[in-house]
C-alpha cells in the first residue's frame, strides 16, 4: 500500500515538472522580449545595460512602422465588424431556422478554420488571378474575413443555443414584430459573445502573418509581416519594443474580451 501511495506521488510530482517546464518554454521566449524591449544597449540580446524607453521613442519616428500599424488597425477593425455582422446573421438562421442545404452552409462556414492558413493563401491568391484582380487592402480584408468568420458563427452558435425561445415567443406574443423582438430580447442576450468574437477576430486579423504574406499589395506591410521584414536585416532593439506592443495587443483583447464578455453575461441576467 505504502509503495502504491509513492508511485502515485513520485507520478504527481512528474507530472507537475513536466507543468512546469511546459509554462517555462511558453512564456520564456515572451518575458526575454519584453524585458529586452527596455534595454538601454543598441543591441537586440543580453546584458542588461540599463533601463530605458529610447527603443519605444524610435518606433514613434519609425515611419514604415507606424504606416503597418495604421495598415493593420484598418485591416483588423474592418475584418472584425464585417464578421460580426456576418457571424451573428448566419448564427441565427443556422441555430433558429431549418432550410435545405443547413448542414452543407454549417460545414462551409466552418470549413475555413480547419484548412491551413497557407492553403488558404495560396488558393485565394489564384483565383484572384484567375480573375484577373490585382492584389489590392480589399483582398486582404476578404482573405481575413474568410480566415476569422468561422470562430465568430461558433461563439454566436454557443451561446444562441443556450438561449431559450421562450423570450422570444413572449416578446412576439406581445405583439412585436422579429425586428423588434431581435432588438430588444435577442440582441442584448448574445452581446457576451459577440463582443468576445469582436476582439478575438481583431486579434486574430491583427496578428496573421502566413495569409498575409499572399494576399497584400506590393509595397504594404502590416505589423507582422513588418516585424519579419525587419528581421531579415537584423535582431534590434526596436523589434523587441515592436513585438512587446504586439504582445499587449494579441494577448490584452482576449483577456479584454473575455472580463466584458463575463460582466455582460452577469448583466444580462
Amino acid at each position: 500500500m505504502n509503495a502504491t501511495n509513492d508511485n502515485r506521488g513520485l507520478g504527481w510530482r512528474a507530472v507537475q515538472l513536466v507543468t512546469v517546464l511546459v509554462y517555462i518554454f511558453m512564456f520564456a521566449p515572451i518575458l526575454v522580449v519584453i524585458v529586452l524591449s527596455f534595454n538601454d544597449s543598441q543591441f537586440g540580446g543580453f546584458p542588461m545595460t540599463g533601463f530605458s524607453f529610447r527603443w519605444y521613442a524610435k518606433l514613434m519616428e519609425n515611419e514604415a512602422v507606424l504606416s503597418a500599424f495604421q495598415t493593420s488597425i484598418w485591416v483588423a477593425l474592418l475584418t472584425a465588424v464585417i464578421c460580426s455582422v456576418l457571424g451573428v446573421a448566419a448564427a441565427i438562421a443556422l441555430v433558429r431556422y431549418e432550410f435545405p442545404g443547413k448542414e452543407l452552409v454549417n460545414t462551409i462556414l466552418i470549413a475555413p478554420a480547419l484548412v491551413p492558413e497557407t492553403v488558404l493563401g495560396v488558393g485565394l491568391l489564384l483565383l484572384m488571378r484567375w480573375a484577373h484582380q490585382p492584389r489590392t487592402l480589399w483582398l486582404l480584408v476578404l482573405g481575413h474575413i474568410m480566415l476569422a468568420l468561422p470562430y465568430v458563427v461558433l461563439v454566436v452558435q454557443a451561446r444562441l443555443i443556450g438561449v431559450r425561445r421562450v423570450y422570444e415567443e413572449a416578446a412576439m406574443s406581445l405583439g412585436a414584430n422579429r425586428f423588434q423582438t431581435f432588438r430588444e430580447v435577442t440582441l442584448p442576450l448574445l452581446m457576451p459573445a459577440i463582443v468576445a468574437s469582436l476582439l478575438l477576430v481583431f486579434t486574430i486579423s491583427f496578428d496573421n502573418i502566413t495569409a498575409s504574406m499572399f494576399w497584400r499589395p506590393s509595397g504594404v506591410e502590416t505589423m507582422p509581416t513588418q516585424i519579419l521584414s525587419m528581421l531579415k536585416v537584423s535582431i534590434s532593439p526596436e523589434i523587441n519594443a515592436l513585438g512587446t506592443l504586439m504582445i499587449v495587443v494579441t494577448v490584452g483583447l482576449p483577456l479584454l474580451g473575455g472580463g466584458l464578455a463575463r460582466y455582460l453575461a452577469r448583466s444580462g441576467r
